[in-house]
């Protein structure tokens, strides 16, 4: 069950409470068939978590172990183009660090900017460029330093099980954009420039507000298409959930991986 107190919630269960809160994007919502599930709820069930309406994002938290280790998924996302704000969008960061959350893994699907890292790959983001126009922050002088947003250890370590796993993982910068249109391909161009090697319409917010919460943060783009003009043909959301959801059993594989070591 879910108990509030003084506008916090925390999961009540006979178990410990989650260490890992994972976040699932467009077409990744398969890996949630391999939690040990305990309970899951909505997130219209819950007080300020908003509900997505975009297809691939089912809007439901998941709890239960995984390897072993005591997770919350995050099955879907809400975004800042459906009409949300910054601290909206991030509630369920928030949420998840309430119940005790301690390391977050965020996942989205992205546009390849990168001519050395094709679709169907996954990619660890190293750093990323908010370019949404707002922050969860907004609202007063809360200065955070962003220097490492996404922890080095933590990257490290996912990155070595993905060599033992023999699993191709890119390392790039990712670009966080407003949407909902895609990328034109001058808007490509200037992204390339500024140093992004993949682009998306989400993250970005998450994981300043994770990290301002002094959560450990993974963040990796499953790469589902080249961006706009580097791709042969017009961009589509139906060939994004196709290619996430062919790529999300090397996701499950590599997470499995770092889970279950001790």
């Amino acid at each position: 069950m879910i108990e509030w107190m003084d506008g916090c919630a925390r999961w009540i269960s006979s178990e410990p409470p989650p260490e890992w809160g994972i976040v699932l994007g467009s077409g990744l919502g398969r890996l949630v068939a391999c939690v040990e599930e305990e309970a899951r709820f909505d997130y219209a069930d819950i007080e300020g978590i908003p509900m997505s309406g975009v297809p691939g994002h089912a809007g439901q938290f998941v709890v239960g172990t995984l390897e072993g280790r005591r997770v919350i998924v995050a099955q879907g996302r809400a975004h800042l183009y459906e009409g949300w704000s910054g601290a909206e969008v991030t509630a369920g960061v928030r949420f998840m660090a309430s119940l005790g959350v301690r390391r977050l893994v965020l996942t989205n699907a992205a546009g390849t900017l990168n001519a050395g890292q094709p679709p169907g790959n996954w990619m660890v983001i190293s750093d990323q460029l908010n370019l949404t126009g707002t922050s969860p922050l907004l609202g007063g002088a809360n200065f955070k330093d962003m220097t490492a947003i996404y922890g080095v250890a933590l990257r490290d370590r996912f990155k070595a099980a993905a060599m033992a796993l023999g699993m191709p993982l890119f390392e790039g910068v990712y670009a966080g954009v407003l949407g909902p249109q895609y990328e034109t391909p001058a808007e490509i161009r200037m992204l390339r420039i500024l140093g992004a090697d993949a682009v998306g319409m989400s993250t970005v917010l998450e994981s300043i507000q994770a990290h301002a919460l002094g959560l450990e943060v993974a963040g990796f783009s499953c790469l589902t298409n080249w961006a706009a003009g580097l791709s042969p043909g017009p961009l589509s959301h139906a060939e994004v959930i196709e290619v996430g959801g062919q790529s999300a059993q090397a996701f499950i594989s590599l997470l499995a991986a770092v889970l279950g070591a001790r």
